[in-house]
């Protein structure tokens, strides 16, 4: 009996698309299909690295036809492009939420601990295993294929110094900083922060995260000391004690 009911047991249908009337896949069955698209080929990517991982094999785990996968990207290029772009918006979610949630703390949290606060967002998703196997991944197929290193530029790099610059124009509406160019000091501020640290975990030595925050906060000290503004308009309060320099 038992035999017998697993030799009749039916296989496990393969998962298909709601389709319309004209026999296409429904708009929230096409939505649906992509996501795992680039679910599948994100984690073929970081898996297998760039190389290793085509769109056939992308289509056989996403159980979807490989006409599919390639009228939808048009090549494994393509294909990369999308899941790095979704990568990318995931990568600086949480430096918009933490710029957004500094902009409404409270007047008596001081402008230093505000960018520790970014900083350390900033440090946690930039340092991730994943953010450094794209970058790797990028950087490698940078000479290779020129509008993928372009689309980590625009979508990534400009992005994030169009949101961190946002951030710093209101500091300066709220007399907190000085500065003659916020975007400016938004490159310069993300890479004194994250730069070294991000480079490291890179090259494959990754930084401990608690010489990563002293480092950071070190960073900030020193971006702020020249982001008060000229001499003459720094506070007096803000100059503090002068320290004398050690004899050698």
């Amino acid at each position: 009996m038992g035999l017998a009911a697993s030799k009749t047991r039916a296989a496990a249908p393969r998962r298909e698309a709601s389709k319309s009337r004209g026999g296409r896949p429904t708009k929230s069955a096409a939505i649906e299909r992509d996501q795992r698209l680039i679910e599948v080929a994100t984690r073929l990517f970081l898996d297998r690295g760039f190389d290793a991982t085509s769109l056939d094999a992308v289509a056989e785990a996403a159980r979807v036809s490989k006409p599919t996968v390639y009228a939808r990207y048009g090549d494994k290029r393509g294909l990369f492009a999308a899941v790095l772009r979704r990568e990318i918006e995931r990568w600086l979610a949480p430096l918009s939420a933490a710029a957004e949630m500094q902009l409404g703390s409270a007047s008596d949290i001081s402008v230093e601990q505000r960018l520790v606060e970014i900083g350390r967002e900033m440090l946690n998703f930039t340092c991730g295993p994943d953010a450094v196997a794209f970058s790797r991944m990028m950087t490698s197929q940078a000479l290779n294929f020129p509008d993928v290193a372009k689309l980590g530029k625009e979508e990534g790099w400009l992005k994030a110094v169009a949101t961190t610059a946002r951030f710093f124009d209101h500091l300066m509406v709220q007399g907190a900083l000085d500065v003659d160019d916020t975007t400016i000091a938004a490159e310069v501020f993300l890479d004194v922060v994250v730069g070294h640290n991000h480079r490291l975990a890179t090259f494959g030595t990754p930084p401990e995260m608690k010489a990563a925050e002293k480092r950071m906060r070190a960073a900030i000290k020193l971006f702020l000391a020249g982001a008060l503004g000229p001499a003459d308009r720094v506070p007096s309060v803000a100059k503090g004690p002068q320290r004398r320099r050690p004899p050698r």
